[in-house]
């Protein structure tokens, strides 16, 4: 069964996918600690530096944004056109941004000027004129549909970009969308010159309406959700970008995330580093700031055939468990995986085919870069918001995150 669940409580909102009865996505809203992707706002420029090629800007949110020197080149330029960041902006300017990345602990959240709107179908790109589509329409007859409909409703020379759900659409639907990401991006930019400075000009919607917009689709059975507030503000979603939803969607007040035993177990596990596999091998995750190693071991799996066949199995059925943590953890930035040795190239190019396949199914795609010289997999996954672990663990106050603790005194 594929289904979304909704558990709202006091200031903390859990919202999860599950995929045949696996949890694949999870993501906490917390509302005291107010979520920033895709929000726009007026800030103003507080520092530039040009040998970071870098500039702070102060959007009003605590701590300085990040914005990179391609993330602020002007409509249209080349983006490999080599410029100083000092020739773009100076400091004191008043700038729209939009934020790409959340916040860390150590880091401000990371913004650009090239604002986008994403809506169901349709993403409204008004710093390009490209008409691109999503690289999960593989359907060649669909691409050149939507490739004349992007045609057909271009306006002001904003491009648009196809997501998957726009597969099969028509195309009243779709240009209804897009003109409307075209309203909201137009009074977007009348507030260019309106104070105060800094300023929240534009709200994401929040998570729980952002996942469903994003992931609904036929194969969803139901959305289940506890709070009456929040049920009837899904059901407004209902109408002809939504057909059907008010079928799916299920308010039961009693639901409660921590008496969902196997959804429990599954998130429990998300939070292990040792990840063990039907077959008896298991995988072992660490995450560190420069990037995510991922090891796998066959354990007790001792195999039927030989100890190739054994290998092969064992990575095989990783692959999956891989990929579906990554989605889960929401791991991002570098990712190297250490499969089993294995000698025969085809059993090395059968075991990669199965991690992409296996990846496919990510909203937020992993890109497979290759195999290094030590035979270890990298591959990277674009960083959007932190880590699942951020939600629930802290650092040892006794080890400072190092799973160590000193036992003997080097002091005098």
């Amino acid at each position: 069964m594929d289904y979304i669940f909704v558990d709202t409580k006091k200031n903390i909102e859990i919202i999860g996918l599950v995929e045949e009865n696996k949890l694949v996505e999870l993501y906490i809203d917390d509302k005291e600690n107010k979520k920033q992707v895709g929000n726009i706002y007026r800030g103003r420029v507080e520092n530039v530096l040009p040998g970071m090629e870098a500039a702070f800007v102060d959007i009003g949110e605590g701590k300085n944004a990040y914005l990179y020197v391609k993330q602020a080149l002007p409509k249209r330029m080349d983006k490999n056109q080599k410029v100083n960041i000092d020739d773009i902006i100076k400091k004191g300017d008043d700038i729209i941004v939009q934020v790409l990345k959340e916040p860390s602990q150590n880091k401000g959240a990371k913004v650009t000027t090239h604002i986008t709107l994403p809506g169901r179908y349709v993403v409204l790109t008004p710093y390009s004129n490209k008409i691109s589509l999503s690289r999960k329409i593989k359907d060649m007859d669909e691409i050149k549909r939507l490739r004349e409909i992007g045609a057909n409703i271009k306006k002001y020379d904003y491009g648009l970009i196809f997501r998957t759900n726009a597969a099969g659409v028509e195309e009243k639907l779709l240009a209804d969308e897009y003109n409307l990401l075209i309203d909201i991006f137009q009074k977007i930019e009348r507030e260019r010159n309106f104070l105060p400075c800094p300023k929240l000009i534009y709200k994401e919607i929040d998570l729980a309406h952002q996942i469903i917009r994003d992931v609904y689709n036929e194969r969803i059975d139901r959305i289940i959700l506890n709070d009456k507030e929040k049920y009837e503000s899904i059901i407004s979603f209902q109408g002809v970008m939504f057909p059907k939803l008010k079928e799916k969607i299920y308010y039961d007040r009693d639901f409660n995330i921590f008496y969902q035993r196997e959804i429990m177990d599954q998130i429990k596990t998300a939070l292990n580093r040792r990840v063990f596999l039907n077959s008896g091998g298991y995988i072992v995750i660490d995450e560190t700031e420069a990037l995510t190693a991922i090891d796998i071991n066959t354990g007790k799996f001792i195999g039927q055939d030989n100890l190739e066949d054994t290998v092969v199995r064992t990575n095989l059925e990783a692959c999956e468990e891989i990929a579906r943590q990554i989605r889960l953890r929401d791991i991002s930035g570098i990712i190297i995986i250490d499969f089993i040795d294995m000698k025969d190239k085809k059993d090395v190019d059968l075991v990669l085919e199965r991690l992409e396949e296996c990846l496919s199914h990510d909203r937020n795609k992993a890109n497979i870069i290759g195999i290094t010289k030590l035979g270890l997999v990298e591959l990277t996954r674009k960083k959007i918001r932190n880590s699942l672990n951020t939600s629930f663990i802290q650092e040892c106050p006794n080890c400072n995150g190092s799973g160590r603790i000193l036992y003997r005194n080097i002091d005098n």
